[in-house]
């Protein structure tokens, strides 16, 4: 058999070309794309640790007592370390080759918008404030009856979350906020079931029954989903919509001045950081 010989003109080209193919991803697919590249250059960084130390049996030498433990938790936190810090440049190569942007900007961008959070809707009174932060709403605590009830639809909100790129604590959070985890829970409004659509909404996503848990969560997901694309991956703007409706953040060019959906936003915010 003769040898395949392949023509490149530019051995780099296809490291450094980059795909033209940002706007394909959402917020929440780059970050998910940044964490997986730099996963990946810090599994390669603790593969060259292990084989620099192994000559002298690891870090802490043959003889130590616990010494195969303590490698690997040193050797992984060497690597994450080496990873975060500057690294190698192996993270930046694959996350540019797939979004065509650059780590190190996307992240401090990133870490930008989360900073700015309390302070997203300038020169807006009404919007939310970081001195909010400590209301009586963030402090209330979903019951045990409730976590009980929405832990038996766990596969739901799994293969829900997989399939509309969320993440599975945002749904709970809101269906522990809309329904305490009660499917068959019913507004004055006439809002219905677990993540309480309201049947306008429910015939948009393809809902055929809001009663039907699984059709309800796959509905309220897919709303949510849509309402973060729409609003660029802001995730208080997305929650104010879902609770007043898109219409009304664009009216209000933020979080509107309704005291239901400021306390919405703030319980969902804390329920999220509790099912953390």
């Amino acid at each position: 058999m003769n040898d395949l010989e392949l023509k490149i003109t530019n051995p780099q080209n296809h490291i450094k070309k980059g795909i033209s193919v940002s706007e394909k991803y959402s917020p929440q697919q780059k970050g998910k794309l940044a964490k997986a590249s730099k996963d990946f250059e810090s599994m390669l960084t603790t593969m060259m640790i292990k084989s620099m130390t192994k000559t002298t049996d690891g870090l802490f030498g043959k003889e130590h007592y616990g010494g195969d433990v303590l490698d690997v938790l040193f050797e992984t936190e060497m690597a994450k370390h080496i990873t975060d810090s500057k690294g190698m440049g192996i993270a930046d190569k694959i996350f540019s080759s797939m979004t065509g942007e650059n780590l190190k900007k996307f992240e401090n961008d990133n870490q930008s918008k989360s900073i700015e959070k309390s302070n997203l809707f300038k020169g807006n009174s009404s919007s939310l404030k970081s001195e909010d932060i400590k209301s009586p709403v963030e402090k209330i605590s979903p019951s045990n009856k409730s976590l009980q009830r929405i832990d038996k639809y766990d596969h739901i909100i799994k293969d829900a979350a997989e399939k509309y790129d969320l993440d599975e604590k945002l749904i709970k959070s809101v269906i522990l906020t809309e329904s305490a985890g009660r499917a068959d829970a019913k507004s004055k409004a006439n809002a219905k079931g677990l993540m309480q659509l309201m049947d306008s909404t429910a015939t948009d996503m393809g809902v055929k029954n809001s009663w039907d848990p699984k059709d309800n969560i796959h509905g309220g997901a897919k709303y949510l989903s849509k309402l973060l694309n729409q609003f660029d991956g802001e995730v208080d703007l997305a929650l104010a919509a879902y609770n007043a409706g898109p219409g009304n953040v664009n009216k209000y060019n933020g979080i509107p001045p309704f005291k239901e959906t400021q306390a919405y936003v703030k319980r969902v915010n804390n329920y999220l950081n509790i099912l953390d």
